[in-house]
């Protein structure tokens, strides 16, 4: 009777091995977190290369918790919308042996010099080199607009009153009045093949680039793009 159930035993004892070697051999293998995140971080490195100064990259880990199988070839991209620069997410997709598709959060952080007011500056003012200042610092914090170098502030004008060692911003700027309302201005008229220069009297006030009204001596209003030098150009 003792042989009989060590007998039984051991034939139970070998079915239950034989059972898990079977769900070993059969169950699928998994992603590897740390992979996944490879390949993310590879991808974000390359469409950031482009970034001015030192870029820093962090990702989440992957939640194992959803339990993917591994992918023969794995591939990182951008959703729609997401951003390179600051708080953004970055795709995973696997087309085989199974599909499946997860996102990862990221932090890209970009430090580099950008442009600050050097000392109070006021609306109206004219920028100058003097009223400028560079700091380094994380750029993915800052409001959008910010600006890296002197030449996209100097010779502008203050849209509106900001306090020493504040970011400069795009929209806090306009470009520099080039025609003055009741100013003598020339007229440069011209199309395919010819050519008039004709004087005229500013209307409005105008920045390079923004739309001009002069009065001609004929008494003719016309509109056009003013420019440095008390110019306004008028094509046709």
């Amino acid at each position: 009777m003792r042989s009989f159930c060590l007998l039984l035993l051991t034939l139970l004892t070998c079915a239950q091995a034989s059972a898990q070697n079977a769900v070993t051999q059969t169950a699928p293998a998994r992603q590897d977190p740390a992979l996944a995140k490879h390949v993310a971080s590879e991808f974000l490195k390359e469409v950031t290369s482009s970034l001015p100064g030192e870029v820093r990259i962090q990702i989440a880990d992957l939640d194992t918790r959803q339990n993917l199988a591994a992918c023969d070839e794995l591939r990182a991209f951008m959703p729609p919308g997401a951003k390179t620069i600051g708080k953004t997410n970055v795709g995973l997709r696997c087309s085989a042996p199974k599909n499946w598709q997860i996102y990862l959060g990221a932090q890209i952080q970009v430090f580099t010099e950008y442009l600050v007011a050097a000392h109070p500056l006021t609306a109206g003012q004219t920028v100058t080199l003097a009223d400028i200042s560079k700091v380094r610092g994380d750029i993915s914090v800052l409001p959008s607009g910010y600006m890296l170098s002197e030449e996209q502030a100097s010779g502008k004008t203050m849209g509106t009153s900001i306090q020493a060692g504040t970011p400069l911003r795009a929209d806090q700027l306009r470009n520099a009045i080039v025609i003055q309302q009741g100013q003598a201005v020339r007229i440069q008229a011209g199309g395919n093949g010819f050519r008039i220069t004709t004087d005229g009297q500013a209307l409005n006030n105008a920045a390079d680039g923004q739309t001009a009204r002069a009065k001609l001596n004929n008494g003719q209003t016309v509109s056009g793009i003013a420019r440095a030098g008390g110019i306004i150009e008028i094509a046709y």
